[in-house]
């Protein structure tokens, strides 16, 4: 393992064998896996995958932590965003949260909703993990007044018949299964997963399908360049598909997706020749995903070029695109913050909003890395949104 790494407990090491030993069979039984399939294995396995088993993710005695953990600003900025859409889509408007990490993101957004008189007639969470499934039921049961807490419901699946109102989705596209590709003498190859004589998980290049040699043959039309022999990164060629089946019964309301990642000039430059390819393991982050199966984060960046043209495909309008220091202002972080700060006299907890402010905003932390990308459907985005409007940078996409 990584040296730099700390070592894994007894009965993690003996889960993340478990799990190794269930992919290796599929390579065996198989032949090697696309990279795609790999990373949906150790993600997303029943029991066995990092978001599908038990362990604590989230927070300080997790691997990382998202802008919800650091405190309720992040949440009640973008219930005050969306507020409008889930008052303009009327009495049956619900709010559906893909994910919803410790749950701490729903009870803040739902304390401010019920503040802002624009409750949800339903909460809905589609969470594939059956244990952060319990904690989040758990901490909203515990957290929020009963009469609230009856609006949150888990879903299975997303919903197969029509409704309204807003999707919301932190840090949700970067843990989609990704494929790598890499091009060798005008050709286009897809990352596959091998094990060596010893078991070890390799990588191995295999000629790409139509689908994927088309994705790469379509991103370097918009760049107006041929990648470089040896050039690697990643694409996600079933982005259409994906929002489609998330969001495709959705008639009327706002979509609004925040994550790390960069427009497609910026996420395919020339210099950026392994791609994105990110792992977290208590709050280390390292490039090497064939280690720790089922314990660590595997991740990418997203091409928000590449979510726009889905949503744009799927019949959103396209209402706006910015960092998210720029959306969190223009969504009242100001306001937000001066009245947590008077709320209280206690200086560490006034520090505390402070440093909250800074990881959010600052550039070189969530400020500028993380984005917002907000899509509409049959709304007045105008006058719905007309506060996020200033700091749209969708030129740059």
């Amino acid at each position: 393992m990584n040296a730099a790494l700390p070592e894994p407990s007894a009965e993690e090491a003996a889960h993340s064998a478990q799990l190794a030993e269930v992919i290796r069979h599929e390579i065996a039984t198989t032949g090697p896996i696309s990279f795609a399939r790999f990373m949906e294995r150790c993600l997303y396995t029943p029991g066995l995958g990092y978001y599908s088993a038990g362990r604590l993710k989230f927070g300080k005695a997790g691997d990382f932590i998202t802008a919800p953990e650091l405190g309720p600003l992040f949440a009640r900025c973008v219930a005050g965003a969306t507020a409008p859409a889930l008052r303009a889509c009327g009495d049956d408007a619900v709010w559906f949260e893909l994910g919803g990490g410790s749950g701490a993101f729903a009870r803040d957004c739902l304390l401010e909703l019920q503040t802002r008189n624009a409750l949800p007639r339903r909460y809905w969470l589609l969470e594939p993990s059956a244990d952060l499934r319990e904690r989040q039921r758990e901490r909203l049961r515990s957290s929020l007044p009963a009469e609230v807490f009856a609006r949150c419901v888990w879903l299975d699946r997303p919903p197969q018949h029509p409704w309204s109102g807003v999707l919301f989705a932190n840090e949700v596209l970067d843990a989609l299964p990704i494929t790598r590709f890499t091009v060798r003498d005008g050709e286009v190859f897809e990352e596959h997963v091998e094990t060596t004589a010893n078991g070890a998980f390799a990588r191995t290049d295999r000629p790409a399908d139509p689908l994927v040699a088309g994705a790469v043959r379509h991103l370097q039309r918009h760049l107006g360049r041929e990648f470089e022999a040896g050039y690697r990164s990643e694409v996600l060629p079933q982005l259409p598909w994906w929002l489609e089946a998330i969001a495709g019964e959705q008639t009327r309301g706002a979509a609004l997706f925040v994550d790390y990642g960069y427009v497609r000039r910026e996420f395919y430059l020339p210099e950026r020749r392994d791609g994105t390819l990110l792992c977290h393991y208590r709050h280390r982050a390292h490039a090497d995903p064939f280690i720790l199966p089922g314990l660590q984060d595997i991740t990418a960046s997203v091409d928000f070029t590449a979510l726009a043209e889905a949503g744009i495909g799927a019949g959103f309008e396209l209402a706006a695109y910015m960092f998210q220091s720029e959306f969190l202002m223009a969504s009242g972080l100001d306001a937000a913050f001066t009245a947590a700060y008077e709320a209280t006299t206690d200086e560490a907890a006034r520090y505390a909003l402070a440093q909250q402010v800074k990881r959010l905003t600052l550039p070189g932390e969530m400020g500028e890395r993380f984005q917002a990308m907000l899509f509409a459907r049959d709304l007045g985005v105008e006058e719905v949104f007309a506060s996020l409007l200033p700091a749209d940078r969708s030129t740059r996409l």
